[in-house]
């Protein structure tokens, strides 16, 4: 981590595990923009953050399926909770179709958090915790808990077809529901991440297909398809360019 540069991530409450994988923070208290490339990893984030040359806002980001090159301005404090997709529609309770590969603003006092919030990243995760879990549905639809349970143990390895036969629900009605909900197809959500999966392996120097894909050139256009870069530079990760990666390799 640059000293110029912090972030933290931690999971989530067991009660609220089933909607949310992390809450995390980063901040730049310098007086120069961080570069950094947000690459697709199938979470949904709420940003509630504030920086020198802009007020507190809260921004909902979707799903994405393209690597971004951003800019993180000078004394930019941000505090965000990650969410599986499915919160979308439980907790969220909205569809983020309208914002695939994109993101938009909340009103203001969304969740009735404000840059007060913002000073104590403890207090932030209790009272997070607290409005998810109070918003938490007595019940959800079991096809969807399970075949996201599925996705996610498979590491989106698992085919359409498969996935179908395994929640008794028709291939036609997830798609669907997931362009409908998400914005994208099941299919391209499960190239997701199997991408967040294979960058578990080169945080770890393992530059090589460990996962369904065909050969070593698949695998290296897929990870360029989604970060950007071949295996090689994203090991590297000069100046942690790519958080994620950087989060990865310390665990």
């Amino acid at each position: 981590m640059s000293p110029n540069f912090h972030y933290k991530f931690v999971a989530p409450d067991p009660e609220i595990a089933p909607f949310v994988e992390n809450i995390g923070m980063f901040h730049n208290p310098s007086d120069t923009a961080k570069e950094i490339v947000l690459m697709p990893d199938g979470r949904v984030d709420l940003f509630f953050m504030q920086s020198a040359s802009e007020p507190f806002k809260v921004i909902l980001i979707g799903l994405e399926t393209i690597p971004e090159q951003r800019e993180i301005p000078p004394h930019t404090l941000a505090f965000k909770v990650s969410f599986k997709p499915l919160a979308t529609e439980y907790i969220l309770q909205t569809s983020i179709a309208d914002i695939f590969n994109s993101g938009k603003l909340l009103p203001e006092g969304f969740w009735d958090i404000d840059a007060d919030d913002l000073t104590d990243f403890d207090a932030f995760h209790k009272k997070i915790t607290q409005k998810i879990t109070a918003l938490l549905p007595a019940e959800t639809d079991e096809r969807k808990r399970l075949l996201f349970e599925l996705i996610y143990a498979s590491n989106g390895e698992m085919t359409v077809a498969e996935l179908s036969e395994k929640v008794a629900w028709g291939s036609r009605q997830i798609n669907r529901y997931f362009n409908m909900q998400f914005g994208l197809s099941l299919n391209a959500f499960c190239k997701i991440l199997r991408f967040r999966a294979s960058l578990q392996h080169i945080a770890k120097g393992r530059l090589f297909p460990e996962l369904n894909f065909s050969d070593q050139n698949h695998f290296i256009k897929e990870i360029k398809k989604f970060s950007g870069a071949v295996p090689g530079e994203l090991f590297k990760n000069k100046d942690d360019r790519f958080i994620l990666l950087s989060v990865l390799k310390q665990q």
